[in-house]
C-alpha cells in the first residue's frame, strides 16, 4: 500500500508546456467563458426585464441559465490560471469545492432539464390545467427541490470520493473530476464506483425516460392540432428545450460512457472540455436562435437599455 498520509494538494493536467500555446490557451478558454457569461445572463436579464417572459417555461430557462454560469465557472477560471501561471497546483480544499460545485450544476442542469419537459407536457397536452397545476408556489417548490436535491447529491459524491486516500497527487484531467480522482487512490474503490454507479445510473434513467415519455405524449399530442400556426408555436417552445436536452446528454455520455479504446491522453481532456464547456456555451444561443419569444424580447430590451437592436 502507497504512502497515504502525504497528499494534501493536486496537480492538475496542463494542455502544454509550450509558453505560446499556453497562452493560446489562455485565450480561446477566456473568450469561451466570457461569451457563456455574456449569454446565460444575458438570457437571465432577458428574463428578468420582460413581463411577457414572466411564466414558468423562462422562471426554469433562468434556474438553468444560473447553473450553466456556475458550471463554466467551476471549472474553467482555473485552467486559464494554470495556463497563465504555469502553476497546475490546487489545494486539496479547493479540489473537494471544485468538484462539489461540478457535481452541483450538473445536477442541477439535468432536474431543470426534467421539469422544463414536465411543464412543456403540461402546457401542450393539459392547456385548460395549466395555470393551476403550473402556479408560482408550485414551480418555486419544484425550483427549490432542484436545487437542493443537486446539492445533496453532490455532498454525496463528495464524500464519498474525498474519504479515500491518495497514492500520488497528479489528476490527469484540468480539473478534480471523480473518476481521476478515483483511478489515483490507493484504497479499495469498489463501494465507491458503486454508489456512484447506481445512483448515476438511476437518476439518470428516471430522468431520460421521463423526459422520452413526455415527448411521446407532446408529439402526439401536437399532431393532432389542426392550425399550423398553433403546431408551429408548440414546436417552437419545445425544440430549443429538446436540442438542449440531446447537447448535455451526448456530451455526458461521450465523457463518461464512452469505450476504454477510445480513451487516450488527448481524448479525455478533449471529452471533459465537451461536457462541461459546450452546453453552458450553446445552450444560450439555441434558445436565442430557436425561440421567437426570446428574440423579440432581447431586441426590445436592448431598444430600451442601450438605443439600439441585437442582431439574432
Amino acid at each position: 500500500m502507497g504512502n497515504q498520509t502525504t497528499v494534501i494538494e493536486f496537480f492538475l493536467l496542463g494542455y502544454s508546456e509550450v509558453r505560446e500555446l499556453q497562452i493560446l490557451h489562455f485565450v480561446v478558454f477566456l473568450s469561451i467563458y466570457l461569451a457563456a457569461l455574456v449569454g446565460n445572463f444575458l438570457l437571465i436579464l432577458t428574463i428578468a426585464q420582460n413581463e411577457s417572459l414572466r411564466s414558468p417555461m423562462y422562471f426554469f430557462l433562468a434556474n438553468l441559465s444560473l447553473s450553466d454560469a456556475c458550471y463554466i465557472s467551476a471549472t474553467v477560471p482555473k485552467s486559464m490560471a494554470i495556463s497563465m501561471t504555469n502553476s497546475k497546483l490546487i489545494s486539496f480544499s479547493s479540489c473537494i469545492i471544485q468538484l462539489f460545485l461540478v457535481v452541483t450544476c450538473a445536477g442541477a442542469e439535468l432536474t431543470f432539464l426534467t421539469v422544463m419537459a414536465y411543464d412543456r407536457y403540461v402546457a401542450i397536452c393539459h392547456p385548460l390545467q395549466y395555470t393551476t397545476i403550473m402556479n408560482w408556489n408550485a414551480c418555486i417548490q419544484m425550483a427549490v427541490a432542484s436545487w437542493v436535491s443537486s446539492l445533496i447529491n453532490a455532498a454525496i459524491h463528495t464524500a464519498n470520493t474525498f474519504r479515500l486516500h491518495f497514492c500520488t497527487s497528479k489528476i490527469k484531467q484540468f480539473f478534480c473530476d471523480i473518476p481521476q480522482l478515483l483511478m489515483i487512490s490507493c484504497t479499495d474503490v469498489t463501494a465507491s464506483v458503486m454508489v456512484l454507479l447506481v445512483e448515476t445510473i438511476v437518476i439518470c434513467s428516471f430522468c431520460f425516460f421521463y423526459i422520452l415519455a413526455s415527448y411521446g405524449f407532446i408529439f402526439s399530442t401536437v399532431f393532432k392540432i389542426q392550425s399550423s400556426q398553433a403546431r408551429s408555436k408548440a414546436f417552437s417552445t419545445c425544440g430549443p428545450h429538446l436540442a438542449v436536452f440531446c447537447l448535455f446528454l451526448s456530451t455526458g455520455v461521450f465523457s463518461y460512457l464512452r469505450p476504454k479504446s477510445l480513451s487516450s491522453p488527448l481524448v479525455d481532456p478533449l471529452a471533459a472540455i465537451l461536457y462541461t464547456i459546450l452546453p453552458p456555451l450553446l445552450n444560450p444561443v439555441i434558445y436565442s436562435l430557436r425561440n421567437k419569444e426570446i428574440q423579440a424580447a432581447m431586441q426590445k430590451m436592448s431598444k430600451n437599455l442601450f438605443g439600439f437592436h441585437l442582431v439574432i
